[in-house]
């Protein structure tokens, strides 16, 4: 951010009520473009030790993240209040299109899917056209780590969050430095393969959507059973998944930048 106005915190907020001034303040601040801590510190006028604790706070919450940069972002609980507040344009409608015409290029089960906390809370659910029943229903929540799409909302989570969240639903696991790098790969390429890894015999492909701000604030994938979706069906489908997110994201306000390294 080239230059940012001076807030102050305290001005307007009742006795008692500063810290969570600063907190609002800060989260303005990083929605107005600021991205580092010298530059929050600055703009609310507080000193560097106590703008740290601030956005620990909120990083702790999940109402700011932190990327691999160490520049802060508006995190996953204020992109979905962000949709939520939408109400001309709710997710899931705002969707239906795109996700029906998905599935009926693949005659699989697709899904919609935004981040609850450490799960993933399925919006929508287009049933397969091949007579398959898979478990998931709209308004039930699955885990992010083991999930394909909940995994797909985790994307532009640092490593950290990563290993946080995977002790907290799967635990203590040797097989994390595989589930790890397997999330560095599935960064990488953008979208994600479940290979199993929640429900045997059920496999999916996936990819995040963006808003304006470029923030993961959904996931699609789609879904089968594993005769139907083997590795080399599942590398053939991840371009059409892609593009799919990608349709609904540009509905979302998300416009692809021409230079991906800025």
């Amino acid at each position: 951010m080239d230059s940012a106005e001076h807030i102050d915190p305290t001005n307007d907020w009742p006795q008692g009520t500063q810290t969570l001034g600063r907190g609002l303040s800060i989260v303005q601040a990083i929605g107005d473009g600021a991205e580092t801590l010298s530059e929050l510190a600055a703009i609310i006028g507080c000193t560097r030790s106590t703008t740290q604790r601030l956005t620990a706070a909120l990083l702790q919450q999940n109402w700011l993240r932190l990327d691999r940069a160490g520049h802060y972002a508006l995190g996953p609980k204020l992109a979905r209040l962000a949709t939520q507040a939408q109400s001309g344009t709710p997710l899931a409608s705002l969707s239906r299109t795109a996700l029906q015409s998905l599935g009926e290029r693949t005659r699989d089960t697709v899904h919609l899917g935004i981040r609850a906390d450490d799960a993933v809370m399925y919006l929508d659910k287009i049933e397969s056209r091949r007579g398959l029943e898979t478990r998931s229903r709209v308004g039930q929540r699955m885990p992010l780590a083991t999930t394909g799409i909940g995994r797909a909302l985790l994307l532009d989570d640092d490593e950290t969050e990563w290993a946080s969240i995977y002790q907290r639903t799967i635990g203590t696991d040797a097989r994390f430095a595989k589930w790890q790098q397997r999330m560095r790969d599935y960064r990488r390429r953008g979208c994600v393969f479940d290979l199993e890894d929640n429900e045997i015999g059920i496999r999916c492909v996936a990819a995040p959507l963006r808003d304006g701000g470029n923030t993961i604030v959904g996931a699609i994938s789609v879904a089968s059973a594993t005769p139907y979706l083997g590795l080399t069906r599942m590398e053939a489908l991840a371009p059409l998944v892609i593009a799919t997110a990608r349709d609904i994201s540009e509905m979302l306000g998300w416009r692809e930048k021409a230079d991906a390294t800025k």
